[in-house]
């Protein structure tokens, strides 16, 4: 197992892409990212970190996928297919994209935006184009089982393959090559929704570095049920013969449920991949790695051991740990990562196993602030405990924004962080919060966008375990000032986490 090289001192901002301001119901490709780009580097930061970019379904979570591989078609940006001569500006006008500007409405959304993409698809001449044929030969061992899978699901009223017909469902070759012949044009159209997302990805994240940011990305660490890659490959996972699963993953009761967490997502069957030399995970984690600078695999300790729990049971109650793949999955990653780094989400029930993988393999590991202040001073998120080798954050998607923290924190807690941080005010919390974090030894600083602009928790992203009202904030359009860029450089600047390329 090679040891990854450090990060050097820096600093990141978390945004998602769908948190970006557009006029178009959601963040896209367009020139809003590439205005956060310039607004990051005269901030002095290094990194952008996003969540997962994949097409989201059901409950629009981005770790809930029809695809390990896709990029979501929602952020394809439209002002860029007018340029190409794809759409016309009142094709863009003739539809509704949502009444408020801060909150993604991903009913408009659903409703509206493939009808968008259909109208660039027909005035397109994609298929005469050698870019196009390029790219549908390079992402072949991908590309085609999304596409037939988004084409036949739209056939099939939209349903997930569990509910397919039988012979379709356990992909019976002859009639679904027959099926697919009937189905080959729309199975074209979401190959080229592919081919505009990359296009448009690869152009911005080639801006970004030349200004000197880098992207953290995320992945989930397993795939959703209703997704391309399990139906096409069953044997890899955790189903039963009529591909129904057996058991499913979550965690147990935590912080944020007594019940456990009941993700739902089918297992892996790691003695069947490594079998194989694990080739799903090395083209997965390749694949991340031309995508993404830094890969952050959430829920890193089921790398180690994860939680199994019976596919009938309708809580996280009492699932089982059982042992997963380990030191065998690392290296097969290293083999294909290249000069992209990991980092290591190992928050929750890390076990010295967890530990002990992750410092051989040299990963940084993560802090979080929010968590620094319930248990006096040996609670290990507090910067004083802190390693060179870790990021730290204030919250994730996860959390609560810091204001929103402080505003609903018990008084214990509010005072110890007083105490701890030197500050007269309850008010003044957040931004000694982000201070600390900046002063630490930590390598790598990262704060949610929410924190700078000191926002409450109605710019939270994600409540787990709750249904509805979630992944919808967003930036509002002016807020990024050239005042707030000086103060977060100055900031920065003063904790020496500026790198070269960003002075």
């Amino acid at each position: 197992m090679k040891r990854q090289k450090p990060f050097e001192r820096a600093a990141g901002i978390l945004l998602p892409i769908s948190s970006l301001p557009s006029p178009y119901g959601i963040g896209t490709l367009g020139e809003a990212a590439y205005q956060f780009v310039d607004f990051l580097k005269r901030a002095g930061q290094s990194y952008w970190q996003i969540l997962p970019v994949g097409p989201t379904s059901y409950g629009d979570s981005p770790y809930q996928s029809f695809s390990a591989f896709a990029g979501n078609p929602y952020w394809i940006d439209p002002d860029l297919l007018v340029k190409e001569g794809l759409l016309c500006r009142e094709d863009i006008e003739a539809f509704a994209w949502g009444s408020d500007p801060q909150a993604v409405d991903y009913q408009a959304l659903y409703d509206f935006r493939f009808d968008l993409l259909r109208m660039a698809y027909r005035n397109s001449n994609h298929a005469a184009k050698k870019e196009f044929c390029e790219f549908c030969r390079d992402n072949d061992f991908w590309l085609e089982h999304y596409s037939k899978y988004m084409a036949i699901k739209k056939h099939f009223g939209e349903k997930s393959w569990e509910f397919w017909p039988d012979a379709i469902r356990m992909c019976e070759a002859e009639a679904l090559q027959k099926l697919c012949e009937e189905l080959k044009d729309e199975i074209c159209f979401w190959k080229f929704c592919q081919y505009h997302f990359y296009k448009q990805w690869n152009a911005l994240k080639a801006y970004a570095n030349r200004s000197g940011v880098r992207i953290i990305g995320d992945i989930p660490i397993y795939v959703a049920l209703d997704s391309a890659d399990v139906w096409a490959a069953k044997e890899e996972y955790q189903l039963d013969e009529e591909g129904k699963p057996i058991c499913v993953a979550g965690v147990p009761p935590d912080e944020f449920s007594d019940d456990g967490q009941l993700w739902g997502n089918p297992l892996y069957r790691w003695e069947e991949m490594e079998k194989n030399g694990f080739t799903w995970w090395k083209l997965r984690m390749a694949h991340s790695a031309k995508l993404f600078d830094v890969i952050r695999i959430d829920h890193f300790i089921g790398v180690v051991r994860y939680y199994s729990v019976p596919a009938s049971h309708t809580n996280a109650k009492h699932g089982k740990w059982k042992k997963g793949p380990g030191s065998k999955l690392i290296d097969a990653i290293d083999d294909v990562i290249g000069a992209a780094k990991l980092i290591a989400e190992d928050l929750g029930a890390v076990t010295p196993a967890v530990t002990r993988l992750r410092l051989r393999a040299g990963y940084p590991g993560m802090k979080l602030m929010e968590q620094a202040f319930d248990s006096g001073s040996q609670n290990g998120n507090l910067p004083h405990h802190f390693e060179h080798n870790c990021v730290v954050y204030g919250g994730t998607h996860d959390n609560d924004t810091l204001t929103g923290y402080f505003q609903r924190a018990d008084a214990g807690v509010t005072a110890y962080a007083q105490k701890y941080l030197n500050c007269r005010t309850k008010r003044a919390l957040p931004s000694a919060v982000i201070r600390a974090a900046y002063a630490s030894v930590a390598d790598l600083a990262v704060f949610q966008m929410q924190d700078f602009l000191g926002l409450d928790n109605r710019a939270r992203m994600n409540r787990p375990s709750t249904v509805g009202g979630n992944w919808q904030w967003r930036l509002k359009p002016g807020v990024l000032t050239p005042k707030l860029a000086k103060e977060i450089y100055d900031l920065t600047c003063t904790y020496g986490r500026l790198q070269e390329d960003t002075k």
